[in-house]
């Protein structure tokens, strides 16, 4: 059957060659025409995978962001990219057809050139047979061999007497006649022998595979660089397609004749020109919005970022995720959950702490908490409280765990819903979806913008945040949330603990130098300027940086401490040790940048704080589309001074002022917190109250229906 098919695709190929010979009258220039003839006839189909390929980039943005929306969940992906699919008519199969293609006209290149009697000559059968037969008697021909027609060739040209006999026939003499008019070289070079069966007696033919492999790699390179499908595919795919071809090419040029390699080398040229061609006639760049592909990329390799820290060990890896898979599927074998809490790591359990104690106090709720750290507290709190259910999901799969969300309500810390891999559920679309802040401060200038478009309602940490999301929703005519006048549970704690802890009377006063670790702060900015300012003026001062800062840069900070080694004792220290906090409720004055600790420490101790004016962290550029000004802007002459970078000349006398009259700011600090921050000391049971009124009154409803 195989050799059916071979003999059929050979006939026409044949009949080609036989014409390109008859015009040229030279076997070299015969097969590069006769690849030229071949992939004209093909050409249509060239432009229609070309013009395919296009559709496919066009919708790559739409297709990242697809991926990234329904990250993990194949099915689905699936299911929507196949409707992309139809809607444009790509064809997912079609860049593989050219291939087909090639290695179809290949198999039949072959047997023509091995075949020149039976494709080119048209020999009848039985011609065929005599001339092999009678040239195996004169020479060492295996008569199974596929190149047995070559050879008789061979034997046709030096022995021509022994194929008297058979010329004696019509058929037999224009048999021999074009065997012996036939010319096999090129330049020199046989085209008819296999480099493996002469490598031994002439090198020069290891030149046949060494060319074509090269002529496959330029193609290659060159695909990779302007074939519009082709360049956007990953470096393992371009690797593998490179390597997969220059292989194909080093085999087909060490163990086929040289003819073929020839056929194969002006085939990848004529490649490489007709991409040229089809570029410049139909430009890619006409119909792909590259900026919007590289932004969608980005979006993607965000989320696909999430993987974790690849060094982890396998065992351990391998743990967390028996364990995450188990909890992905108890949370979805519970009904009627009424309040499901998303935390992304433990650190994150305090801005929840006060309304779960409410909750818990006060209702019969039971809490779902689900964290994306495995090493949450919350579960040591869960196996003490049975009314906590607390979940492990990695933050890859929370993706999709989030978009099967099946619950009343859900609340949670984390911005930018639906902007970024956090979507809203699309089992249940009546799921109320509320904020609660990780700071104080302004809902605009520290956020990106549109951070809490997608929220349902918005646990409101003070009067600033009311009137600054009710301008949003006018400025960028969005529709109204419920914003509930709730508080903040941490400096309510804070609060609390300070009053309780046991105060420390310092014989010099002590400032707390705490930067944050955004670029342009303290450390980067205007360090030095700054100690000359605090340093032996009678005071201790104690260096404590930002444990991300010393996370992310290392090297920066073991150049700060070798700096300061010299200045290091009673009137200085770097501290290092985050175990515990108290250095910094012990402080008498905090000094930071754009640090949100500078209100923590002063609304609890009603200590004041010093503002250094590095350059302003903007995530929103247009900020200043609501018409008030950001609270870390005019929240700091509240709770002490701010000083800009040109006058820190003036330090010394500031901190000086600021510590000499410690009355005077704390009864201005007590004004400004209970002025900035709603239900000081009760900010959980304004939060739980209104949770647990939204799950009764959506369960008097149900009864209603």
């Amino acid at each position: 059957m195989y050799d059916m098919i071979i003999s059929w695709l050979a006939l026409p190929l044949g009949y080609i060659m036989q014409f390109t010979h008859a015009l040229v009258s030279d076997y070299g220039l015969a097969i590069s025409l006769f690849t030229l003839i071949t992939k004209i006839i093909i050409l249509p189909v060239g432009i229609w995978v070309h013009k395919n390929s296009i559709k496919i980039v066009k919708i790559q943005p739409a297709i990242n962001r697809l991926k990234a929306k329904y990250y993990g969940d194949a099915e689905r992906i699936g299911e929507e990219q196949s409707k992309m699919y139809k809607e444009q008519k790509y064809n997912p199969f079609a860049s593989l057809i050219p291939l087909a293609i090639q290695i179809v006209l290949l198999l039949g290149v072959v047997a023509v050139i091995y075949h020149p009697f039976s494709y080119i000559f048209k020999t009848p059968d039985t011609v065929i047979n005599d001339i092999n037969t009678t040239a195996a008697t004169v020479m060492d021909i295996n008569l199974e061999s596929n190149s047995v027609e070559i050879d008789a060739m061979y034997a046709i040209k030096n022995y021509p007497e022994a194929f008297a006999e058979i010329a004696k026939t019509e058929e037999g003499a224009l048999a021999i006649k074009n065997a012996q008019e036939f010319d096999l070289d090129f330049f020199g070079f046989d085209l008819s022998a296999t480099p493996s069966q002469t490598v031994s007696s002439n090198w020069i033919y290891v030149l046949a595979p060494i060319i074509a492999g090269l002529s496959s790699w330029f193609l290659c390179f060159i695909q990779n660089k302007i074939n519009v499908l082709q360049a956007e595919q990953g470096k393992g795919n371009k690797w593998g397609t490179m390597a997969f071809s220059v292989g194909l090419s080093l085999y087909l040029g060490f163990f086929v004749p040289a003819g073929i390699a020839l056929y194969w080398v002006v085939s990848n040229i004529i490649a490489v020109l007709q991409l040229l061609l089809l570029n410049a006639l139909i430009s890619p760049k006409k119909y792909v919005d590259y900026e919007e592909l590289e932004a969608s990329r980005e979006e993607l390799a965000a989320i696909e970022a999430l993987d974790g820290d690849k060094k982890k060990g396998l065992f351990k890896r391998d743990e967390n995720a028996k364990r995450e898979r188990a909890d992905y599927k108890r949370f979805f074998s519970i009904a009627n959950k009424h309040l499901v809490i998303y935390s992304e790591k433990s650190g994150f359990y305090k801005y929840f702490e006060n309304i779960i104690n409410e909750l818990l106090k006060n209702t019969t709720l039971v809490i779902h908490y689900v964290t994306n750290d495995p090493k949450d507290a919350i579960f040591e709190k869960a196996e003490k409280n049975d009314r906590i259910k607390a979940y492990y999901i990695g933050p890859k799969k929370i993706i999709t765990f989030m978009m099967k969300m099946d619950a009343d309500i859900v609340l949670m810390t984390t911005p930018d819903l639906e902007k970024y891999y956090i979507k809203r559920s699309y089992v249940r679309k009546d799921i109320e979806y509320i904020y609660t802040f990780h700071g104080p401060t302004s809902t605009t200038m520290c956020v990106r913008e549109g951070a809490y478009d997608h929220f349902d309602t918005i646990f409101c940490v003070g009067p600033h945040q009311v009137d600054e999301l009710r301008a949003t929703e006018q400025v960028y005519n969005l529709p109204e949330k419920t914003l509930v006048p709730v508080g903040f549970g941490v400096i309510d704690n804070l609060c609390k603990m300070y009053a309780e802890m046991e105060k420390v009377e310092h014989e010099k006063k002590q400032i707390l130098l705490a930067p944050s670790w955004q670029e342009d702060n303290i450390l980067e900015y205007c360090l030095d300027e700054l100690m000359e300012g605090l340093l032996h003026k009678g005071n201790k001062v104690i260096l404590r940086p930002h444990p991300e800062y010393i996370k992310r840069f290392p090297a920066k900070m073991d150049a700060i401490v070798k700096k300061y080694e010299g200045c290091d004792g009673d009137d200085f220290i770097i501290e290092m040790d985050f175990s515990s906090n108290r250095t910094i409720w012990e402080s008498d004055l905090l000094i930071t940048d754009w640090s949100g600790i500078a209100y923590e420490f002063s609304y609890a101790t009603k200590k004041p704080s010093m503002f250094i004016n590095t350059p302003m962290k903007v995530l929103n550029p247009n900020y200043e589309k609501i018409p008030f000004v950001p609270t870390e802007i005019s929240w700091k002459d509240q709770v002490g001074i701010s000083i800009d970078t040109d006058k820190l000349s003036t330090v010394p006398d500031v901190v000086a002022e600021l510590l000499s009259n410690p009355k005077k700011y704390e009864k201005q600090i007590d004004e400004a917190l209970h002025r900035n921050i709603f239900n000081v000391g009760s900010s959980g049971l304004a939060g739980a109250k209104y949770i647990y009124g939204q799950i009764v009154k959506r369960q008097q409803e149900a009864k209603k229906k």
